[in-house]
């Protein structure tokens, strides 16, 4: 089989790159398109998967028409040349219309319900939509739910073994407790005229966070001069060892948030914006906390950095969760090796994803 993939995130890479050295194993060949947004050429190079650039986005509206022209253009161009069965991506416009162009099935992920435009501009020209059984809106008969979360393809144990090397890469010692704080820059579509932390909380919260363990931010943007001092100096690749044995995660984004979840770490997650997977994984298995503001969240943060047995509490409602969910990895290979059979499959037969039901007794390394 053929596949061709559209990377536009960082996130996109860590979702697909367990499922390409599995296909590839079993006899799939792949052409990888990649848009040069923050660490994702990075991220491909460091999991030797050849691509190609399709350049860096824009952010004015004009700006924005003239490179999805260009993009369209490259992936086309790849595609005729490459000649594939299937083009999938997660909520790629480009990679939709193309498929659309050269006639070929298009299988999309998405997780985000607010991404409006995306939806606009995806989901006519694709075949079918995945989303996660906890997603809220309703994308009529194109869309199949699978019971699990994207961030499950790459941290489930199986996948991701933490590594402790993370806490000399930090200057810390193996005992020594440490909470990551992440500020998102506002620049995405989707999150424009939505916000997370106030300034003063941001700045109030690594001061008072700082008595009780050592605060490192990770920033997509420019830090405040006083917290400049507090920002990660980690390779990017090592990003989940940091996270799998921090003590707590504060932060604006939800993909980072989710994966503290899938880690069995406590997180606070701060933005305007309500996402489906991130209310899941608060009120059904406790394993976030959800702010539309800055109200409360510096007093969660110090209530949960000051509760005794914090990690073993967190790890039971891990397992639990693990126990309801999916290897979605596992999922995506079956469900692209069987396509379009596989369809029918999860329309008629939904429960047959149970096949590829986790192991609640995975566990992540910690201190």
């Amino acid at each position: 089989m053929k596949i061709l993939i559209d990377i536009g995130h960082p996130a996109h890479v860590h979702y697909f790159k367990n499922f390409i050295r599995i296909m590839q194993t079993n006899g799939s060949r792949f052409m990888i398109t990649s848009r040069n947004k923050e660490i994702a050429h990075y991220l491909l190079k460091k999991h030797n998967i050849p691509f190609l650039d399709r350049g860096k986005g824009r952010r004015s509206v004009i700006g924005k028409a003239i490179y999805y022209n260009k993009a369209v253009y490259l992936i086309y161009r790849c595609a005729r040349k490459f000649e594939p069965d299937l083009i999938i991506s997660f909520a790629s416009p480009y990679a939709a219309i193309v498929s659309k162009l050269i006639r070929k099935p298009s299988i999309v992920f998405n997780d985000t319900e607010h991404a409006k435009l995306s939806h606009y501009l995806t989901d006519p020209f694709s075949q079918c939509i995945l989303t996660p059984s906890c997603y809220k809106n309703g994308l009529g008969k194109k869309q199949i739910r699978f019971d699990g979360y994207m961030e499950l393809s790459y941290l489930y144990s199986y996948y991701f073994t933490p590594d402790p090397s993370i806490f000399n890469v930090l200057g810390l010692s193996r005992n020594e407790k440490y909470i990551i704080i992440r500020f998102v820059s506002w620049h995405a579509s989707h999150d424009m005229g939505h916000s997370g932390l106030d300034l003063q909380v941001k700045l109030d919260a690594v001061k008072a966070l700082s008595k009780y363990a050592r605060v490192f931010i990770s920033s997509e943007g420019e830090l405040p001069v006083h917290l400049k001092k507090y920002r990660i100096k980690i390779p990017p690749d090592r990003i989940h060892d940091a996270l799998a044995f921090a003590a707590l995660f504060v932060g604006e984004g939800a993909t980072m948030a989710s994966e503290c979840a899938m880690l069995g770490v406590p997180a606070i997650y701060v933005n305007s914006l309500e996402v489906g997977y991130c209310t899941e994984l608060e009120r059904k298995y406790g394993l976030m906390f959800n702010y539309r503001n800055s109200n409360g969240v510096l007093e969660k943060a110090l209530e949960l950095i000051n509760k005794p047995n914090l990690d073993e509490e967190w790890a039971i409602r891990r397992q639990r969760m693990l126990a309801e969910k999916i290897d979605v990895t596992a999922f995506m290979v079956w469900f692209v090796e069987n396509y379009p059979e596989s369809v029918k499959t999860m329309t008629e037969f939904p429960d047959y994803q149970r096949k590829f039901k986790l192991s609640p007794c995975a566990k992540v390394q910690r201190c």
